[in-house]
């Protein structure tokens, strides 16, 4: 068994995943009629990733939220063809995605150092545009983060997956006993001793119809999209958003967060998963675990109790199944356990997976070196006998 101390978390403060920025590029420089001299190009705007930066200090250290390029050299005599007006970087973290006022995608910066041009600079002036220098680009952006975690905690709102961060992660998220906690995304990081560190993202909670938006919608499912594996969290009593909303089981929560995932994005439903059946402390809860388990085991025989457009094409299969109350602490050891071992495993699957691939391209390229068709003089000469 895997034994991990559990320490370091970070709570954003003020948490900021999206900004709205308007770019210019540089105009160029003069151009010199008289002795055909051209003005400097305009600078650029580039959006650069950067490590341990947030879209909160970018909003701090700019608030006005403008970033233009320095303007082109005019040509002189001294030098005929102007020097190029200075670019303009703008620090983001990684995991960014750029896009335009319409929406469209610019680009994506999932590196550090990766860098995406937004507003270029105008050209200086030439005879081709009569010595008269051009503006620069504007643009307006949108920076939006998807944050990168090992683990995303998926469950409906008062699954306990505030109270689960804090047993795993020793953290002190904002508790209450009301639907809605979680209005930003929280990581907490498991630490085990051999210095083993896996970072698991609580994020905003989930509702019926988040796909189309509804209640944190898109801004919950767009993080999820970033983190490695998924871990859901589910009440073994069930789940009821408000009076006016119906009462669902453990495995109609279930297959409804399955459904939320796939109507927003069908490639969430490949991620490796686990189940933690929370809040086993309550009365009744083992047999209520006993009843679940057979439904998970043989989904199809108890579907026909769904309606047609809640059913999801292909239910999750989870890699383990592990019964919890982040109350009592009960089977949370395990839960890290099984949660670093899913990792360890699929990282090994990766690489092994690497490996037969580089394996394969090498079998390839030596089949073809060796079955090149001769040249055309190749075995067409007469032969000669002594």
């Amino acid at each position: 068994m895997v034994h991990c101390s559990c320490v370091l978390f970070r709570k954003y403060g003020n948490f900021i995943d999206n900004l709205r920025l308007f770019t210019k590029g540089g105009s160029g420089g003069m151009g010199y009629p008289r002795l055909g001299g051209e003005g400097g190009k305009g600078g650029d705007v580039w959006v650069v990733a950067r490590n341990r930066m947030t879209l909160k200090q970018l909003k701090d250290k700019y608030p006005q939220k403008r970033f233009v390029a320095g303007e082109g050299a005019n040509s002189r005599v001294s030098a005929l063809k102007g020097s190029k007006g200075k670019d303009c970087e703008i620090p983001v973290p990684v995991g960014i995605s750029v896009t335009d006022e319409n929406g469209k995608i610019i680009g994506e910066l999932n590196n550090e150092k990766d860098r995406i041009l937004v507003a270029e600079g105008g050209l200086g002036g030439k005879l081709l545009t009569n010595f008269l220098p051009l503006k620069g680009q504007k643009r307006v952006i949108h920076l939006d983060l998807k944050l990168i975690a090992d683990i995303g905690l998926v469950g409906f709102p008062n699954a306990g997956k505030s109270s689960l961060l804090s047993q795993i992660s020793h953290a002190k998220p904002a508790i209450a006993d009301y639907a809605f906690t979680t209005l930003k995304p929280e990581l907490g990081k498991i630490m085990y001793n051999d210095f083993k560190q896996i970072s698991v993202a609580d994020l905003p909670g989930l509702i019926e119809g988040a796909h189309m938006n509804k209640g944190m919608g898109h801004k919950f499912l767009k993080h999820v999209e970033r983190t490695k594996q998924l871990l859901f969290i589910v009440d073994i009593s069930g789940f009821q958003l408000s009076s006016q909303t119906q009462y669902r089981t453990a495995f109609e929560t279930i297959i409804l967060l399955t459904k939320e995932l796939e109507l927003y994005k069908e490639e969430l439903q490949t991620k490796p998963a686990l189940l933690a059946v929370n809040k086993m402390d309550l009365p009744n809860a083992q047999d209520k675990f006993r009843v679940l388990m057979n439904q998970l085991q043989n989904p199809k025989d108890f579907l026909h109790l769904f309606e047609k457009n809640m059913i999801p094409e292909r239910t999750i299969e989870f890699q383990h199944i592990i019964p919890i109350s982040a109350f009592t602490g009960e089977g949370i050891d395990e839960l890290k356990n099984c949660i670093r071992k899913s990792l360890d495993e699929h990282a090994n699957r990766e690489n092994d997976a690497y490996h037969k691939k580089q394996l394969l391209n090498l079998q390839i390229s030596n089949t073809i070196s060796y079955s090149e068709p001769p040249s055309k003089n190749a075995g067409t000469s007469p032969r000669m006998d002594n």
